[in-house]
């Protein structure tokens, strides 16, 4: 069985593999503002970072400020987003988040995890997500893809987003929690496949306890990698 000290050094090489692996990781939907962001996170439940982009320069022109999206017209806004799927759900919480920033934060975007996720439509991902890549507080982005890996990866059983998120913020220092999220997202959307993952190409090949998931013949795991971006 393997050993604290042992799981901890076996992470910590993984994650220097990830970082070599992808030099130029980072959070892969398109933003120039904190609450543009937010915004673009909200959009992005249930739909790829890419569909998100196509749709966020149309609504970042109409609704430029907090006190637009606490005032827009919620039928204009979900014509906009539609694309994205679950709009009349996304809609509203951009609407209340605007909302609640208007009122509690004098129409500007927290910087605290707690004020955060006190908002509409706004949970831990999307609170750790908007710390670390507009106000540059360390924070674990723990979504689909990084579930997946951090399991396959041995570093935990736990199905808890918030119990994950505590696991590996032991195993990583904190001050590259953000980086590290970005790096484990790229390496599940062009390696680490849900269904079949491309073992016989992963560079944690040698560190992985899941190696053999996905086929591990190097010529047929190469047909399987996606390249990116994945904006």
């Amino acid at each position: 069985m393997e050993t604290r000290l042992a799981l901890v050094r076996r992470a910590r090489r993984m994650n220097r593999i990830l970082a070599e692996t992808y030099p130029d990781a980072h959070c892969e939907l398109d933003f120039t503002n904190p609450l543009e962001l937010l915004v673009a996170t909200i959009l992005s439940a249930q739909c790829t970072d890419k569909r998100v982009n196509m749709v966020t320069p149309t609504l970042f022109a109409k609704y430029p400020t907090v006190e637009d999206y606490a005032a827009a017209d919620p039928s204009e806004m979900e014509g906009i987003i539609k694309s994205t799927g679950f709009f009349r759900a996304k809609t509203n919480s951009i609407i209340g988040m605007a909302q609640a920033v208007s009122a509690k934060h004098g129409g500007v975007v927290p910087r605290r995890l707690a004020d955060l996720v006190a908002l509409p439509g706004v949970g831990r991902k999307t609170a750790n997500v908007v710390l670390g890549n507009a106000f540059g507080v360390p924070g674990l982005t723990v979504d689909t893809h990084f579930q997946r890996l951090v399991r396959r990866f041995g570093w935990t059983d736990e199905t808890d987003p918030v119990k994950i998120e505590r696991v590996v913020g032991e195993l990583i220092p904190k001050r590259e929690w953000t980086v590290f999220s970005h790096r484990v997202i790229w390496h599940g959307r062009r390696i680490c496949h849900a269904r079949t993952p491309a073992c016989g190409v992963c560079p944690l090949a040698a560190l992985c306890p899941s190696y053999g998931t996905g086929p591990t013949e190097a010529a047929k795991a190469a047909k399987l990698v996606r390249p990116g971006p994945f904006s």
